[in-house]
């Protein structure tokens, strides 16, 4: 039974191969047949050479002769002609099928454009209610070393001002630490206090105005409702609702960082850690509002 079916298998791949080889040469013919000029076409041929110039054969070719030009054109890298009944006529564009796409363009460009404006403008809003943390309000600002920083605040009369951090940098009394750490204790500014300092948010806690130094008094003075503070913010008079906001602070190889993206609220009202009063007269009749 196994060499009944090797048998078989045999005489399958024979077939097989035969077939093959006969279209093989069945191909071949056909590419040597185009090659070669029949005894026909010669007599053709030499019919139309002896015609008279001028007469137009009305002979038309046959398929297999196109085919046989077809091939040659081919194998000689030549190209077929192609007569001029075979060339479609150019038809114009419509024009409102052009228009319809320039109107799409235009209006998906508009749209884009629009887009584009609105992602502008929400990342610029964005930007402005978070701030960045590289630099400017907002972020950790360095101050400097401790001694330089101190140093600096007295040159400038006991009130440092940081544009960039919205701020003023004031001298904390270091014989007042024992009453601050009850309220400033638990602050994320407590190390900056520790320090010698006290970093204060600009801004007054009634109404928002910009608060000024008084070297004078050596309060801060408020030109809007005459609040007024002592020079660690805590509130001494006025309207105010309690002593001025205040930065986080941190102090690390003896570098004095403000963390201006994190402020803290105001002491209460009655806060006096350090026990100033006024030391010359108010700045408040002078004071202008910015």
């Amino acid at each position: 039974m196994p060499t009944t079916a090797l048998l078989i298998i045999g005489i399958v791949a024979l077939v097989l191969l035969g077939a093959s080889l006969a279209f093989a040469a069945s191909r071949r013919r056909d590419a040597e047949s185009a090659m070669s000029v029949s005894s026909e076409t010669r007599r053709r041929d030499a019919a139309r050479v002896s015609a008279s110039v001028g007469a137009a054969s009305a002979e038309t070719p046959t398929g297999r002769e196109v085919e046989k030009a077809a091939a040659l054109a081919r194998r000689d890298g030549d190209l077929v002609p192609v007569m001029e009944d075979e060339i479609a006529p150019w038809v114009p564009p419509d024009p409102e099928a052009i228009g319809v796409a320039r109107r799409q363009f235009l209006n998906r460009a508009i749209i884009a454009m629009f887009g584009f404006s609105l992602s502008g403008f929400g990342v610029a809003v964005i930007a402005q209610l978070y701030p960045g943390e590289s630099e400017g309000f907002g972020a950790d600002i360095k101050i400097g070393e401790v001694n330089d920083a101190l140093a600096q605040i007295r040159a400038s009369n006991g009130f440092l001002y940081k544009p960039e951090g919205r701020m003023w940098l004031t001298e904390y009394p270091a014989g007042a630490l024992d009453k601050a750490e009850p309220i400033y204790g638990s602050s994320t500014a407590w190390p900056g206090i520790v320090a010698g300092f006290k970093a204060l948010y600009q801004k007054c806690p009634h109404l928002g105005c910009r608060v000024p130094a008084c070297v004078s008094s050596q309060f801060f003075e408020c030109p809007c409702h005459g609040s007024f503070y002592n020079q660690v913010g805590e509130k001494r008079g006025g309207p105010a609702p309690r002593g001025m906001d205040y930065f986080g602070m941190s102090v690390e190889n003896n570098v004095l960082t403000v963390m201006t993206g994190d402020i803290v609220t105001g002491p209460p009202i009655g806060t006096n850690t350090t026990g100033q009063e006024r030391e010359g007269p108010s700045c408040l009749g002078a004071a202008s509002h910015e």
